[in-house]
């Protein structure tokens, strides 16, 4: 595609369009894909509906904006993220970046975790 010319809108109709509900993968909150944003995605050639809320995708964002000026900059950065324990549900905050589809305990669940792994 050359610099004048645009990409093709959408021959869809919007009224082949409907609001979606979609379970966020980070937090697992419903949130709505709504017509207008599914306009947007197809008029852009997006091919995959989104993933996230946007609260979580403004939070995805920022986190790996801190990984690359960490990676950037050669200074270790310290940082704090805050996370429900997979075991016991308590708020807690971990000094890394979880990844998703894996469990993140609070310090107690973690020792008690390790304790019992240590011991069998």
């Amino acid at each position: 595609m050359s610099d004048n010319q645009r990409p093709e809108l959408s021959t869809e109709p919007a009224s082949d369009f409907q609001d979606r509900s979609i379970s966020c993968i980070d937090c697992g909150e419903q949130f709505v894909w709504s017509i207008v944003e599914q306009v947007f995605f197809t008029d852009k050639g997006l091919r995959n509906e989104p993933k996230r809320c946007k609260p979580c995708k403004q939070a995805k964002t920022q986190r790996l904006a801190a990984i690359s000026l960490a990676r950037d900059s050669g200074i270790r950065q310290r940082i704090e993220v805050t996370v429900t324990c997979a075991q016991c549900g308590q708020q807690t905050t971990v000094p890394f970046y979880p990844s998703q589809g894996r469990p993140v305990y609070c310090r107690s669940c973690f020792l008690a975790a390790r304790t019992m792994s240590a011991t069998a």
